[in-house]
């Protein structure tokens, strides 16, 4: 006896096997589910590498203490180092702060130099033939030639002449051609030759930079006359200038 067909029972079966093959091909688990015919897609951006952080370059080989003394203000700083407290031998070097945030920079140098015949000295004193150690500002120059194009207020005035002897039997003549005021018991904004002694006469006073004569000074820092000359075409008092020198001892504390 045949059974009759039944077309609602033959429309599920039909729809069972559509619906089955159409779960196969949009399953999303199983090993391939995620990276599908196409092979594996993109992964993850690589994280990005910060910067490392660097502090400003100070002025190599100034102590805390040194460096404490140089003011806020100054963008170039002349330093001075001494070979020892008794060495009347130096080495000069200019650093100049462009960037507040990459810090300081050598700018000229290092030029050798003379210092006081018998060293440096905390507390300088007329005639003890010593250099002031110390944080000095640079504001004024002059010279007994005429202005080379100084950014510092020049004053050219013929009783920067000299004459006589050194203490190794040198000439002194022309030591004075050009000189840069060392603001050490001055009054800064006058000229160099300006005798005034805000400390006192027995404190000494006169410390200049001026022309080398090929030995030790009474208390000043020579440089050649090339130098000298490049020194006043770059000391800016727009940038406050200043001089740190002594010797190398006293620097680094």
């Amino acid at each position: 006896m045949s059974v009759p067909c039944r077309p609602h029972a033959l429309l599920v079966v039909l729809f069972l096997l559509v619906a089955g093959c159409s779960a196969g091909a949009g399953r999303t688990s199983g090993p391939d589910a995620s990276s599908g015919a196409a092979g594996p897609g993109p992964g993850p951006a690589p994280a990005r590498t910060a910067e490392p952080f660097r502090s400003p370059a100070q002025i190599p080989d100034l102590g805390p203490m040194t460096r404490a003394q140089i003011p806020a203000t100054a963008r170039q700083v002349l330093v001075v180092t001494g070979q020892g407290p008794d060495s009347n031998r130096s080495a000069v070097l200019l650093h100049q702060l462009d960037d507040p945030a990459l810090g300081w920079r050598p700018g000229a140098g290092p030029w050798p130099a003379h210092n006081g015949m018998e060293g440096w000295t905390d507390h300088h004193l007329a005639n003890d033939l010593r250099s002031p150690v110390g944080v000095f500002g640079l504001t004024d120059a002059g010279g007994r030639f005429p202005d080379p194009g100084a950014l510092l207020p020049y004053d050219e005035e013929a009783r920067f002449a000299v004459s006589g002897e050194g203490f190794l039997g040198e000439p002194l003549e022309g030591s004075f051609d050009y000189v840069v005021a060392i603001n050490y018991n001055r009054t800064p904004g006058t000229s160099p030759l300006d005798r005034t002694r805000p400390l006192g006469g027995e404190r000494g006073g006169g410390i200049w930079i001026h022309v080398d004569h090929g030995g030790p000074t009474q208390g000043c820092v020579s440089l050649t006359e090339d130098r000298m000359r490049e020194l006043l075409l770059t000391l800016d008092p727009e940038k406050h200038p200043v001089i740190v020198m002594g010797d190398a001892a006293s620097l680094a504390r």
